[in-house]
Order: structure tokens, then sequence, then C-alpha cells
């Protein structure tokens, strides 16, 4: 009985806006309640499942009425599949309530004054605009109703998991986030596999053949597949691999990996080539990136060429500048903005991300750009700011949980007269703009959409030395 009266089922409760995380938001009384799947107008039943003094979270179990924001979901998978939640919104309006989200976070987590903010830059393409997935093979597959007695079923899948349920995933029969001929790969290796009684992968048991696929592509038409296997049943692989090849002569690199460990990431595992080459090009401004198995590149490259373009506006630079590019990974920024600085020099944590920058700026005959590999925290020192010459302007572009605080006090007291800080998470980016306050002012602030349909809003912003 207690239990039961923490979770309260709210009866007709009106969804009055969209918060952090993109989380739709009502309120009863004084409480703030969380959930997903509504959009603002919407009149709904929420059953409670956490329940705090100031805050609820909880489900939509009935729609009373539907806003006149709403719109249809155009993927069959929806509200199972744990990406594009926002497909319901109209993209104008998600537009809204990413750039509403920055500016609420800066201004309230920050605490900080800022100027009137840009226009968020929309996307071009809002469906087909990834240029990487991942799924994963199960024998655990997803079923919308599932009871004891499934004799009949095929409980095989490739897809994406379901949030929540690490040892459940769902069936994907077409993603709407990659262009072809992602969706034909994946479904015509699923169906060889059953044709060919190919064991899935088993999270719980760690048996099974097939355990994970990426399709890569780039935007001059270059295809890479990497299949995963649990274990090497050569002749199985081999006329797997065959029959891919033969089925889709235009992948540029077919690769493989044996990964028998607990996890399913490959970036430390032997990544073997099939046919093709062991990389795809990507291209930008005349400007070509090797992009390997391992290899980081922003997920939607048109958006991409559109973020760093703000980046080298918002660095202004002139010719005669030393930049600094934290967190440089493949060292894209770096070698994007090297032909309009005197001095490049990229820093980045994961070795193999700096063997690719130095690769990259060779392929580009780019020959101003030093990149180092090491934590930026205990790299980036007084000494090594005179060894490499002190910045004049330093880009920024941590991973979500923002930059140590060491980082940022070297960046203060480093005397450079422009910080460009871009982020993918403008709340940790809000905290860090707080602490460089001291000595930094922000003059520019420029949000831009790199995933459609969901929450996750880019936002770059401009910093100059008070």
């Amino acid at each position: 009985m207690g239990r039961n009266k923490n979770k309260p089922l709210y009866r007709e409760i009106r969804i009055d806006d969209i918060g952090a995380e993109g989380k739709a938001i009502a309120r009863k009384e004084d409480l703030v309640i969380f959930t997903q799947y509504a959009v603002p107008g919407d009149m709904v039943d929420i059953q409670v499942t956490k329940k705090r003094s100031r805050y609820a979270e909880g489900k939509v179990t009935a729609f009373h009425s539907y806003s006149h924001e709403r719109i249809e979901a155009f993927c069959e998978h929806f509200g199972v599949c744990g990406g594009c939640k926002w497909q319901i919104l109209p993209y104008e309006k998600q537009l809204y309530y990413k750039q509403k989200q920055v500016y609420d976070q800066l201004t309230r987590i920050g605490r900080i004054e800022i100027p009137v903010m840009s226009p968020i830059l929309g996307s071009e393409k809002s469906i087909f605009y990834r240029n990487k997935l991942e799924f994963t093979f199960s024998n655990k597959k997803w079923l919308n109703f599932e009871t004891e007695n499934h004799e009949s079923t095929n409980f095989n899948a490739l897809g994406f998991h379901v949030p929540g349920l690490f040892d459940k995933v769902i069936n994907i029969n077409k993603c709407w986030l990659q262009a072809e001929p992602s969706n034909q790969i994946r479904n015509f290796i699923y169906k060889y596999a059953i044709e060919n009684d190919l064991t899935f992968f088993d999270i719980k048991q760690k048996a099974g053949f097939l355990r994970t696929l990426i399709i890569r592509t780039s935007s001059n038409g270059e295809v890479m597949v990497i299949i995963s296997f649990f274990y090497d049943s050569k002749e199985e692989r081999i006329k797997l691999l065959e029959a891919v090849r033969t089925e889709f002569p235009e992948i540029t690199s077919l690769l493989y990996v044996i990964n028998g460990k607990g996890n399913d990431t490959i970036t430390d595992q032997n990544i073997e080539t099939f046919s093709g080459r062991d990389f795809i090009i990507e291209e930008m401004e005349g400007l070509k990136f090797k992009v390997g198995p391992k290899s980081f590149y922003q997920t939607n490259s048109d958006q991409a060429y559109q973020l760093y373009k703000v980046v080298r506006d918002f660095a202004g630079l002139s010719g005669n500048e030393t930049v600094y590019d934290l967190y440089t990974g493949t060292g894209t920024i770096a070698n994007f903005v090297a032909a309009k600085a005197k001095k490049v020099i990229g820093i980045e944590y994961v070795p193999e991300a700096i063997e690719d920058a130095k690769v990259n700026a060779t392929l580009n005959a780019i020959n101003n750009t030093n990149f180092y590999a090491g934590d930026i925290k205990s790299v980036l020192n007084l000494d090594f700011l005179d060894k490499n010459g002190k910045p004049d302007v330093i880009i920024t572009d941590p991973p979500r949980a923002g930059m140590h605080e060491d980082v940022i006090n070297t960046i203060k007291n480093s005397g450079a007269l422009k910080v460009v800080y871009v982020s993918c998470n403008p709340a940790t980016q809000a905290r860090d703009l707080a602490l460089l306050s001291t000595h930094y002012r922000i003059e520019k602030v420029q949000p831009v959409d790199m995933f459609p349909h969901t929450h996750h809003v880019e936002n770059v912003v401009l910093m100059v030395k008070l």
C-alpha cells in the first residue's frame, strides 16, 4: 500500500515544456514530473515510477488529447528503439527546444551573462544524416508481446539494444539514420545468417558466432563494413564475408575482427582486412581525412563542416597565430584551421587518434601542425606552453564530462586572447565557462544541431580575455 501511495497515477495532466535531456515536463502543484514520448500540449495520464520531494519521473499510460504541435513518427520502431525520440516534434520545434536548452543551462547552471545567442544552425538533412551505425547480433530478440511460450518464434535479432535492457535487441527493418546501402547490407547479412544457421551472440552465456556489425559511410560514397565475431570459424566466416563482397561490390573496406572478450568495443582488438582498403576517405573543403575502423569522426559529416566553419570564424585567425587544439581527436579541427594559422598544436589522450591526426596532416601536405598524445591535464602545463609557444587562441572540444579543473587553470594562465569552446553537453560547458569567467568574457554563442530527432545539441562559445 505504501509503495503504491508513493508512486501515484496522475490523470489528465498537461505536458507544458521540454527540459534537460529532452524529457517532457508536466507539473502537479509544486511537483515537476518528467516523462518521455510526449510533447507540450498533450493531455495525458502519467504513472509515476520514481518520486522525490520536488520532482518525479513517470511513463505516459494514456493520451486524452494530442497537442497541435505533435506529428506522426515516421519510423516503425519509434517508442521501442531508444533513438530519435523527438520524431513526434516538427523539426523547427526541435530546434526551438534545443536553443532553449542551451540558453537555460548556460544561464541557470553557469549563472553567467551571455550576449544574444545566434539562431541555432539546423541540419539540412533531418534523416539519413549519420555516417556511422553499430548494430548488435543477439539471440534475445525483443518481442512486443512476450509470453512464456514462443516455440515457433525466431529469437535472433540484428539491431539496437532496448533502452534499459542489456540483453534485449530490437530487430531493425529500416533505420532512417544512415543512407543506403546501410539498410540493404544489414538486412542481407541478417537473412544470410538465418538461412545458414549462423548463431547469434548470447550476452549472458557468452556464446554465439556473430557479435556486432559496424557500417561507416563517407560523403563521397565510400563504404566500410566491420563484422565482429565472438570466435573464429574460418569456413563460415569466409563464406559470409565473400557473400557480402559479392552482393555489395561498392563496399570500399570490408573488415572483420575476432572479439572474444567481455565487451563489444573493438578499439583494443586486431582488425583484419578481408577485401579493399583498411580505411575510407572523408572530404571537407578540399581536405581529405583518412577514417579507419577505430577512428573518431563526427557522425554527421555535413553538419561537422558547418560546426568547424563556426569554430574557424570565432577564432578569427589572420595567419600569425599559434593555436592550441585541445582534445584534438584525429586532428580534424586542427587540420581544418591550419591554413589560417601560423602554427597549430593538437593534444589528445588516445595515441591512435594522434597517429591518425599526423597521417591526415601528411595526406593534405599540412606542415604547420604538431600533435601530442597524453592526458591533457598532465601534458598541458606552463612548461609545455614555454616549449611550444604561448597560444594566441585555444580551441577546446572536450568529451561530455567537460574539462578537468587543472586544464581550466592552465587556460586561464596561458595568456591566450581567445578561447573557442565546443561542447556536446551545454551543462558541463556552463560549469567550465563559469570557472573561466574570472579571466574571460563570453562574446558569441552559436548552437549547432548535429543530431535531428534527438535532444542532443552542440554549442560553440567564443570567450575573449578580460
